[in-house]
C-alpha cells in the first residue's frame, strides 16, 4: 500500500465506524478497552484524527501535545474530523520531513498510523456493539507490519516484551495474504529476524485472524488460529506488547 491508499482506506474506516458509531449505545463499556465506554472511545478516535490533522498540516519538527476533545460526540463529529484528517494527508507530499513517534519521520507515517488508528478502533466499536464486519486480509496483513514495526521503535513497550525472557524467537506467519514475520527478544528489547530462524514458537493463520489476536482484540481460542511450540512465550509476548 501507498500513501494514497492508506488515505482511501482511512476514509473508508473513518466512516464504517461512524455508522456504527449513529447507532451504538453509548454507555456501553468497550470489552477490548476496559476503562472506556463507547463515547470515550470515540471521543478518542476524534481528538486523535484532529491531533494528527494538526501535526501534519504544521509538518511539524516536534511533538504538539494532544488535547482530549470536550465536543459533542456524535457521528457528525466523527465524519467531520476524519474528513479533515484524510483531505490535509492528500494535500500532503508523503516524503516530506515532519516529527512522528514511530522510526518513519515523514508525512506517510501518519497516513499508514492514521488508518490502523481508525482501523483497530473500528474492531473495538464492534466488540461493544457485538455487531462484527468483514476485515480485509491486506489491511490486517498491514496493520501486523505496522504494529510490529513502530513497536520496536518504542523502547517501553519493546523492553516489555523481553521482560525477563531473551534469546527467544518468535514468529508470526499470514497465510492470506502470504507473509511472516520473525522476531527475537534480546537484551535491548525485540529485534527482527531473517525469515529462515527456526522459532521457538509459531503463530500462523489467516491475516484477519492474526491481526485480532497480535494487537490483542480477542483470545487465541476466539479465532481459528496455530500455535506451534512454547505456547507461553507467546502468551508472554502477548501480555506484554498491549497497545491502545
Amino acid at each position: 500500500m501507498n500513501h494514497e491508499d492508506y488515505c482511501d482506506a482511512l476514509a473508508s474506516e473513518v466512516d464504517r465506524f461512524a455508522d456504527g458509531y449513529a447507532t451504538a449505545d453509548r454507555t456501553s463499556q468497550v470489552p477490548s478497552c476496559p476503562d472506556w465506554s463507547v463515547e470515550e472511545l470515540a471521543r478518542h478516535l476524534g481528538s486523535v484524527h484532529r491531533w494528527a490533522t494538526l501535526l501534519v498540516a504544521r509538518r511539524a519538527p516536534a511533538r504538539i501535545p494532544r488535547v482530549l476533545a470536550d465536543d459533542v460526540i456524535d457521528e457528525v463529529w466523527i465524519r467531520e474530523g476524519g474528513a479533515e484528517l484524510v483531505e490535509v494527508l492528500r494535500a500532503a507530499d508523503p516524503d516530506e520531513s515532519m516529527w512522528a513517534w514511530g522510526a518513519d519521520q515523514h508525512v506517510r507515517f501518519w497516513s499508514r498510523r492514521q488508518l490502523h488508528e481508525t482501523f483497530v478502533h473500528r474492531l473495538d466499536l464492534e466488540l461493544a456493539t457485538r455487531a462484527p464486519s468483514p476485515i480485509e486480509p491486506g489491511i490486517a496483513f498491514d496493520a501486523i507490519d505496522e504494529f510490529l514495526a513502530n513497536m520496536a521503535s518504542d523502547a517501553d513497550i519493546s523492553l516489555r516484551a523481553r521482560d525477563g525472557r531473551s534469546e527467544e524467537f518468535l514468529r508470526f506467519h499470514s497465510n492470506d495474504p502470504e507473509g511472516q514475520w520473525s522476531v527475537r527478544l534480546g537484551e535491548g528489547g525485540y529485534e527482527f529476524l531473517d525469515s529462515y530462524v527456526d522459532p521457538d514458537v509459531e503463530l500462523s493463520g489467516a491475516s484477519s485472524d492474526l491481526v485480532s489476536v497480535v494487537l490483542r482484540r480477542c483470545d487465541l481460542s476466539a479465532v481459528p488460529v496455530v500455535v506451534r511450540g512454547d505456547r507461553s512465550l507467546l502468551e508472554h509476548w502477548l501480555s506484554r506488547t498491549a497497545f491502545l
